[in-house]
């Protein structure tokens, strides 16, 4: 009965309140990697996400399950407020000429600018090398709510989409200073349309593609890690996240490409961290393969002309794969205070001849500035902060359902992020 996992009263109204924030919470955003976050837990947001070989809360389940293995018993109950600012800009009069599609010139800005994003993690030791956590976080930043008839249909114009994901880690320490880790991954996510009525002529299912409330899908997935010690100075950390295939969102099988299928695609993560108790430098690359997945990663043309919207191999948003290189350090200042800074980068996933359709999805942020600390408190609690600026981001190019050279489209994006978490 020692290792028996038991929720206190304190956990169980955590974990209560954060399932009605997240299930039943409005829309949301993150600072993002095209839809995912910049890193998972605030300690690891403070440095820009890099710490995949570093062990740094119970929220290292999201970013590497092999380090839980050194984590040790402790809990993390979290909340990020996020303010991101999104806008296109029209360039140029609509020709007017047959079979064009010309949009209002201007600059729109997307309305809903803060949000409130939870999160939870746990780790319980087992058996002297043996620990199991659970930690439930979300990815979001697909997310835009213009006030106007963007594409001649309804008001407002925009998307929404939150993922939920609930990971339960099973991690050992094989080795001296050696761990792996497996996550088992239940995700949850839900999206709505508004305002693309204009495009039904192109769809399979013309009720089935805009303005049907919200829809929901869900899915597996499986994340593996593995972190190593090779000497007092240097550790290495890698995780690798299958797809999830995820339940097709029924509500909107004349938009997305496989009958409303829309799953998370894979990603992987390695790095290293160097230095000492005092002073660490971590360094990352992440890798998300955007491409793998049919809505996503779909050219709007030719597609959009050989197959209906909602078909295999119909439009979808031409994103492509996105490398995210992450540097972040931490510093111990005496017994109680700890401070880290970060920076990262990764080329934005929109091409220039895709913008028409990521009015929808503006996923342009390409650099993210970060900062934060934490201070030890009575009975062994920390309460950590953070604070992330993702830059403005941009992509310009023509709207290629216009005569040449006749209107350009510009979609910008910035946010900040500033979050809150208490340990213990």
């Amino acid at each position: 009965m020692q290792n028996r996992i038991r929720f206190s009263p304190l956990m169980r109204a955590g974990l209560t309140v954060l399932f009605v924030a997240l299930f039943c919470g409005g829309e949301s955003a993150l600072a993002t990697n095209g839809y995912f976050s910049h890193g998972y837990g605030i300690r690891y947001k403070s440095m820009a996400g890099a710490g995949v070989a570093m062990y740094l809360s119970p929220m290292a389940a999201a970013n590497n399950p092999g380090s839980m293995a050194f984590v040790g018993k402790s809990y993390q109950v979290s909340l990020s407020f996020f303010n991101p600012n999104r806008q296109y800009t029209v360039t140029g009069k609509p020709s007017g000429f047959p079979q064009t599609f010309g949009l209002t010139p201007g600059t729109v800005e997307s309305d809903s600018r803060l949000f409130l994003i939870p999160a939870l993690a746990a780790n319980w030791e087992l058996k002297e090398t043996v620990f199991f956590g659970v930690a439930v976080f979300g990815n979001g930043g697909m997310n835009t709510n213009y006030p106007t008839n963007t594409f001649y249909g309804s008001t407002p114009t925009g998307v929404d989409l939150m993922q939920l994901f609930v990971a339960a880690t099973l991690s050992f320490q094989f080795a001296e200073n050696h761990g792996i880790g497996i996550s088992p991954i239940f995700s949850f996510q839900r999206f709505q349309a508004q305002g693309l009525e204009a495009f039904r002529q192109f769809s399979s299912a013309p009720d089935k593609l805009s303005n049907n409330d919200y829809d929901s899908a869900t899915g597996f997935g499986l994340r593996l890690g593995y972190f190593g010690m090779l000497s007092e100075f240097l550790a290495i950390g890698a995780a690798y996240q299958t797809r999830i295939n995820m339940s097709a969102f029924s509500k909107y099988a004349g938009l997305f490409a496989g009958g409303g299928d829309f799953d998370i695609p894979a990603n992987w993560t390695v790095g290293l961290a160097v230095g000492s108790e005092m002073l660490t430098v971590a360094f990352d690359v992440q890798r998300i393969m955007y491409s793998s997945i049919q809505s996503i990663a779909n050219p709007m043309l030719p597609n959009l002309q050989q197959a209906p919207l909602g078909s295999d191999g119909a439009a979808g948003f031409g994103w492509r794969d996105m490398t995210v290189f992450k540097i972040g350090a931490q510093m111990k200042r005496g017994e109680a205070w700890t401070y880290r800074a970060g920076f990262s980068f990764g080329k934005q996933p929109i091409p220039e001849k895709e913008v028409l359709f990521n009015i929808l999805a503006p996923g342009v942020i390409e650099r993210h500035l970060t900062f934060g600390l934490s201070r030890k408190l009575s009975g062994g609690k920390e309460l950590s902060l953070s604070i992330t600026r993702a830059l403005t981001g941009s992509v310009k190019g023509p709207n290629p359902l216009e005569a040449p050279n006749q209107q350009t489209i510009e979609l910008k994006m910035d946010q900040w992020e500033f979050g809150v978490a208490l340990t213990f």
